[in-house]
């Protein structure tokens, strides 16, 4: 088994090996005496084995309970049981009961170990240990405040208009600026938006 399981080819292969040569298989012929591929994936389907425990990729992975889900199925079809027996028997069985089902042939997987428990730990005296240092905080950078505002240069025209520029223009734009500024003044003079001459 890998670290994340078997695939179905090897689950099968495994349970041919617990189940042993001498099983006798299914009294009536009609069942198949060790399953194949196929029929693991149709036991799953109607619940008598658990979905796959995990995917590689598009390879279903299958653990040491989906071992004992079929060899239990199997024992009990040899026993002359139909399967919504089978299933009525073994939902919701723990693997103790399904160990108990399938026998405790050597290739069967052991139990896992107990988990380990952990001492409780011992709370701190608050008065008899230093405190740990506190972490300096975290630097912030400094906060941005909104763009500085470009330096507009205001160039007067006609009328108490005024052209605004991000930068200076030199005498030969303020001549060409004046120039094509008459057909924008004379629009303006005409909606009254200039001032007029005293």
């Amino acid at each position: 088994m890998t670290e994340s399981g078997w695939t179905i080819d090897e689950l099968a292969a495994r349970v041919a090996a617990a189940l042993g040569d001498g099983y006798p298989g299914a009294p009536n012929g009609r069942v198949r005496d060790l399953p194949n591929a196929r029929a693991i994936r149709w036991y799953a389907t109607k619940g008598l084995v658990d979905r796959p425990a995990a995917m590689r990729g598009r390879t279903a992975l299958y653990g040491p309970r989906h071992l004992l889900q079929l060899v239990a199925v199997k024992r009990r079809q040899a026993q002359g049981r139909s399967l919504v027996q089978i299933q009525a028997e073994l939902a919701g069985a723990d693997e103790a009961a399904l160990r108990a089902i399938a026998g405790s042939p050597d290739a069967l997987p052991p139990p896992p170990p107990p988990a380990p428990v952990a001492a409780p730990a011992r709370p701190a005296r608050f008065w008899t240990e230093r405190p740990a240092p506190a972490a300096p905080p975290p630097a912030t950078p400094p906060a941005a405040g909104p763009p500085a505002p470009a330096l507009l240069t205001g160039v007067p025209l006609e009328g108490g208009a005024v052209l605004l520029l991000p930068a200076a223009p030199d005498h030969d734009d303020l001549d060409a600026i004046a120039v094509a500024a008459g057909p924008l003044l004379d629009l303006l003079s005409a909606r009254g938006l200039l001032r007029s001459a005293p």
